[in-house]
């Protein structure tokens, strides 16, 4: 089975659908872990703001199988097929890692350049895989995090976190939290 690390972000009913997106994810794979979720300003437009976390996920689909899959999913879930890149989001899902692949896979980048660009998804990596190392720079995600200069600003949502852990994780929330 292959590891994989998928950002996760809404700024329209986010709680709701957030939910959604991890019941579907469920269907695919088993979810491992789930970062604290996370709300900041909507980046390069002028919206709601996004609440955004990275969860590991482990399956059987290549590359190829798991975009589709993401796609369809937020297809269902509201997101406009002809979506510009920056405007507000149901649902939005990006592949980040998946196990330790460096490249272009079926028009997915791995890994994902934004991993180290946004404290919305460097900070929730960091979190839930500090000892991985990134592919190509080669070094931790938590020295990744240390080392991060940004601005963004990152509110976290510790009882919705705790809720998505309580419902989505089969092992103890001691080890997870």
């Amino acid at each position: 089975m292959a590891q994989v690390f998928l950002g996760l972000g809404s700024n329209l009913s986010p709680k709701e659908n957030i939910v959604k997106a991890l019941t579907s994810l469920k269907k695919i794979g088993e979810i491992n872990r789930i970062s604290t979720v996370f709300e900041c300003a909507a980046v390069g437009f002028d919206g709601p703001d996004f609440w955004n976390l990275v969860i590991s996920l482990s399956t059987d689909l290549s590359v190829e199988d798991l975009h589709e899959r993401l796609r369809t999913i937020e297809y269902q879930h509201g997101r406009p097929e002809n979506a510009k890149k920056f405007s507000n989001r149901h649902l939005d899902i990006d592949i980040l890692l998946f196990d330790d692949k460096v490249g272009e896979f079926a028009g997915v980048s791995l890994p994902r350049d934004e991993i180290t660009y946004h404290a919305f998804v460097l900070k929730p990596l960091a979190e839930i895989f500090s000892e991985g190392v990134h592919p190509e720079l080669g070094f931790t995600y938590r020295s990744l995090w240390l080392s991060y200069s940004g601005s963004e600003q990152l509110s976290p949502e510790y009882e919705f976190t705790h809720r998505l852990k309580k419902e989505f994780l089969s092992v103890n929330l001691s080890l997870t939290a």
